[in-house]
């Protein structure tokens, strides 16, 4: 726990379980109380979220399958063609993440989409990204083995890791490395396990005149193989899927990838640098509830280590930029450019959804996002969402003040101290609300009148600084 994080561990779960505390967001938990609004979240397909389904209307092209998207370009009625589709899917990431209600859902999807990284946009992937998002966004909350094989079996992944183009004469083993090394059991792998591997899964590839997955026997590479240990005889051609799924289904369940899927959850929701108790302990429920996600999730959120984890993570810029969106309470419309805007953001920030070049996907620790050069683009960003200028298509509150602070005090510092709880949950150190009152040229103690500068002019700078502080930094 820091001085910047409030106490309340209400407030704790919401900045961790989702992109950031929003009004409704905060009274439902309060409502419902930690557990049941747990339960809730970990159960998506109960919560209506039709509102944000409504706002992602203008980027439908990032959800169309792939033969969609193929027709789509082939009509040749968009503007920039297949990398439409690609860039509306990335908007898409983002307007979910400021909107949705399905708040941890969407939090690991992207964690997911980072664990099985798939750059987008990205020449190999224009007809197939959006059809593997659908993928990952089917098994988020379910189970790992699932997960595994829907990406084994994905083109995205199978263009993008070359495998489509791995054949019985010359298998490549892109794949095959990236498989083991960072979507399972990490570094525990030998070069005659890459080998056989590689060998192991030719055959799955991609149908050129349709784009879809398949299996091609003709070139599978048989013969016995030995991969970490485990041994399948692989002895025929037309078993060579069933076999590389059997694979699949033993390294899911391998305990080094419980224990590299464990750490990798409490990285992303309680610390840098996690409890080995806790990673311990979640690798056990994964191994026996067969690599179900859910189940992880809720016996991490629950520990006692999450509970004292309070100020031990920092935003990312997607972060940073949802919860910005979502406690400023602004709201899409029907103008494409909204969101595009905010992708912008990220792009200009290096952490756009999906745009993560090598396989490894987005780094998740604080010393990846303390470049001076990224929180500047953070600052202005806050700035310019407070104060309405950038992007414009945004709907906003018809009052930021009376949104934020219902209720006016007397005084300068009363006032700082209101806008504080609204925006990150506490007062601020009492020289850090000195220090707001000095920027209008006020001091805690001076009457507040409705023609004062922090009402008017000033307020979206006193906004602004306080979400450039650790205050809002940290989560």
């Amino acid at each position: 726990m820091t001085a910047f994080t409030p106490a309340d561990p209400l407030l704790h779960l919401l900045r961790r379980a989702t992109y950031g505390p929003a009004p409704d967001a905060e009274a439902e938990l309060r409502k419902l109380g930690a557990g049941p609004w747990l339960e809730r979240q970990l159960n998506p397909g109960s919560i209506d979220d039709a509102a944000c389904d409504a706002a992602l209307m203008p980027y439908n092209l990032g959800g169309l399958d792939i033969a969609g998207v193929r027709a789509a370009v082939t009509a040749g009625s968009l503007k920039f063609g297949a990398w439409d589709a690609m860039q509306q899917l990335g908007s898409a990431a983002v307007a979910r993440a400021a909107w949705s209600k399905r708040q941890l859902f969407e939090l690991m999807v992207d964690f997911w989409s980072n664990h099985l990284n798939v750059c987008c946009p990205f020449g190999e992937v224009w007809d197939s990204r959006g059809a593997y998002d659908a993928m990952i966004r089917q098994n988020a909350l379910g189970r790992f083995a699932d997960l595994l094989k829907g990406a084994m079996t994905a083109p995205a992944m199978l263009s993008y890791l070359d495998n489509r183009t791995s054949t019985k004469a010359r298998p490549n083993e892109n794949y095959a490395r990236e498989l083991m090394e960072l979507h399972t059991v990490g570094l525990v792998y030998t070069e005659a396990d890459v080998k056989d591997a590689a060998r192991l899964l030719t055959g799955l590839t991609v149908e050129a005149k349709t784009g879809l997955y398949k299996y091609d026997p003709n070139q599978h590479a048989t013969g016995a193989v030995t991969i970490l240990g485990w041994r399948h005889d692989n002895a025929t051609a037309g078993g060579g899927e069933a076999a590389a799924m059997a694979f699949a289904d033993m390294l899911a369940m391998h305990p080094a990838t419980a224990e590299r899927i464990a750490r990798k959850l409490c990285v992303r929701f309680v610390c840098d640098d996690p409890p080995a108790a806790l990673v311990s302990r979640l690798s056990q429920v994964y191994l026996e509830q067969k690599s179900a996600v859910a189940p992880v999730l809720r016996a991490l959120f629950t520990s006692a280590e999450f509970a004292a984890s309070t100020g031990a993570k920092l935003r990312t810029p997607m972060e940073d930029l949802a919860a910005t969106v979502r406690v400023l309470g602004i709201q899409p419309t029907a103008d494409a450019a909204q969101v595009r805007g905010l992708y912008n953001y990220l792009y200009d920030m290096g952490h756009a959804p999906m745009r993560w070049t090598p396989p490894n996907g987005y780094p998740d620790v604080a010393a990846a996002w303390n470049a001076p050069s990224g929180l500047l683009v953070r600052w202005n960003a806050h700035l310019n969402l407070a104060a309405g200028w950038y992007p414009k298509a945004l709907a906003r509150p018809a009052s930021t003040l009376r949104y934020l602070v219902p209720a006016v005090p007397s005084t300068h510092g009363a006032f700082v101290d209101a806008l504080a709880q609204r925006l990150v949950g506490q007062k601020l150190q009492a020289a850090h609300t000195a220090a707001l009152c000095s920027f209008v040229g006020k001091t805690p103690t001076s009457a507040l009148k409705a023609t004062d500068p922090a009402l008017n002019g000033r307020l979206p700078h006193l906004i602004a600084l306080i979400l450039d502080s650790p205050y809002f930094l940290y989560r």
